[in-house]
């Protein structure tokens, strides 16, 4: 393996690509590159193009500021796409958001140099089971955020995309208060660690292709 090689990482998102209310290093992005990186490759810091609060259309509109700025590769060699659950929060027409949402996945899919296999589409956590969420309807915001995943989900296969569900990970903190950050409401470095460890294991395969 040539070690000398150097991979490079985007993720496009909102809080949950930043890691809102825990340290850098913990967020699931930086994760990743750690354990990617004890795998004997190379990766530079991850790339990350989000924003607490970000919907569909402000993540569009971040990506395309950072592109005018010159601050973003003309590829990578993988990408990473969680975007939705604002869109949820501001009750946005669920049809804006699939079409949206696929607008995005088709520009992921391009930072990708074209190749679906090196994106991965992160499902939408459940923000309903948080302490945030006391005194609202926790059943609907069940329901409204599965609709959506079942619309991202969609479309990232139909684009043959990989696809990682961590929405039922996120729904045990209703009786694990360490999967939670200190805010009440974004997860913990404890539940990022799953989604990094989750995803290593599908980069690990195009890293040995490359290698």
């Amino acid at each position: 393996m040539d070690t000398s090689a150097k991979f490079n990482y985007l993720a496009l998102g909102d809080s949950y690509s930043i890691g809102e209310s825990v340290l850098l290093e913990d967020n699931f992005p930086s994760q990743l590159i750690v354990l990617l990186n004890q795998e004997n490759s190379q990766w530079h810091p991850p790339r990350i193009v989000a924003k607490t609060g970000w919907t569909t259309d402000e993540l569009e509109a971040g990506i395309k500021e950072a592109q005018n700025n010159e601050l973003l590769l003309p590829s990578y060699d993988f990408v990473s796409l969680l975007i939705g659950v604002n869109d949820q929060y501001r009750e946005r027409p669920i049809e804006e958001y699939k079409s949206r949402f696929e607008s995005l996945l088709q520009k992921a899919i391009k930072f990708a140099g074209n190749n679906a296999g090196h994106v991965i589409v992160v499902s939408i956590p459940d923000w309903g089971v948080t302490p945030y969420a006391n005194g609202r309807d926790r059943e609907q915001i069940a329901r409204e955020i599965d609709a959506y995943n079942a619309i991202n989900k969609k479309v990232a296969l139909e684009y043959k995309t990989h696809y990682l569900n961590i929405t039922d990970w996120t729904r045990e903190a209703t009786t694990d208060a360490t999967l939670l950050a200190a805010d009440g409401l974004h997860p913990s470095g404890k539940e990022y660690r799953r989604w990094a460890e989750k995803i290593s294991a599908i980069a690990k395969n195009f890293i040995r292709d490359k290698s």
